[in-house]
């Protein structure tokens, strides 16, 4: 009798303890089992909460004090030009309508696999240029096939024409590609304006690991809660920014590291704060094509947290040659095959 009046009191003490552990904001873990014994779960399982609290052990608990309520992810396509600026193929070589429809079933992929997403609002809205009718419907059948909604905005390239300039800052005339490219990011900022809280601008040829979109989201909330201020991400570890010997800052996110970087291409995700609080910046890339053409993104990041992860959440699916695509370090062809029809 007295072993099991020992055994009630030590569950009953336990039970106590960590009901006080958890009102003083403790995470317990059982080092036998490898359970955490304050939220009842394995130390693999997914301990966040989206937008209540961050759990990385052993560091324990943030808690969340700037929420995401929302992700409005604006893609821009063009399956009528391969390469924006060069004539080498991407890797693998296939017609440029590939990998956009790749594209967007790696994000619909990536939305899917984390549960929790369903607690934010997230819409899609595609801004096209010159797309083919035959292409577009292959776009609706993916869209269709995943139960998801999404807006289509038919790119008008003489709405902004008159206000791009004609000459770059190299001192070159601006090529029809680039104005068709100015006009449609310029058409992204504008809809970025209707948006309520983050923005993904995505271009048409990243593919995303299956935890992209949750990663991207934990960890928002994660550091924008600890250092108390709106940020940037870039999902993709691009191979340049390892060509010089630069100075970062390193941040523990959701399940990866992340890096301080200062340069990125034109597909990032930020708030809709961050967009009003640079609007002529980032509308400046809408009127002259910069050298590089991303500057006035860079300018941003001298004075706002942007943030890299290591390896690599999306793959930008360039010509295998090139520095400024296929990140390193990660299976390309894994990617590719996860995201076929």
């Amino acid at each position: 009798m007295k072993n099991i009046r020992s055994s009630n009191n030590s569950g009953f003490l336990k039970k106590i303890f960590i009901k006080l552990c958890r009102k003083l904001g403790f995470e317990i873990i059982d080092q036998n089992t490898f359970e955490v014994v304050t939220v009842d779960k394995k130390i693999n399982d997914e301990l966040s909460l989206i937008g209540k609290s961050s759990i990385n052990l052993p560091l324990g608990k943030v808690n969340i004090t700037r929420p995401v309520k929302a992700l409005d992810i604006i893609i821009r396509t063009c399956a009528s030009v391969n390469m924006l600026t060069q004539n080498k193929s991407r890797l693998f070589e296939k017609e440029k309508i590939e990998y956009t429809l790749r594209t967007i079933r790696s994000l619909l992929n990536s939305i899917k696999a984390n549960p929790q997403l369903k607690k934010i609002k997230i819409s899609f809205k595609i801004i096209d240029h010159n797309s083919s009718q035959e292409n577009l419907k292959k776009i609706d059948i993916i869209f269709k096939n995943f139960g998801t909604n999404y807006d289509l905005i038919n790119l008008d390239v003489s709405k902004y024409e008159n206000e791009i300039e004609k000459i770059n800052e190299r001192g070159q005339e601006v090529s029809s590609n680039q104005i068709s490219n100015m006009a449609n990011i310029n058409q992204s900022l504008i809809e970025a304006k209707k948006c309520e809280d983050l923005i993904y601008f995505v271009e048409d040829d990243y593919l995303h690991q299956h935890n992209s979109i949750s990663e991207m989201i934990f960890t928002y909330e994660r550091i924008a809660s600890q250092i108390k201020n709106e940020i940037i991400i870039c999902p993709a570890d691009y191979p340049y920014l390892y060509t010089k010997a630069d100075k970062t800052q390193n941040f523990l996110g959701h399940n990866y590291h992340w890096r301080k970087v200062e340069e990125t291409l034109c597909t990032f995700l930020t708030s809709k704060k961050i967009i009003d609080k640079y609007w002529d910046k980032y509308l400046s890339m809408c009127k002259k094509e910069h050298a590089p053409f991303e500057k006035p993104l860079h300018e941003i990041y001298m004075k706002e947290l942007c943030i890299s992860p290591i390896p690599s959440l999306a793959i930008h699916f360039t010509n295998i040659n090139s520095i400024f695509g296929l990140s390193p370090n990660v299976d390309w062809e894994r990617i590719w095959e996860e995201n076929k029809e």
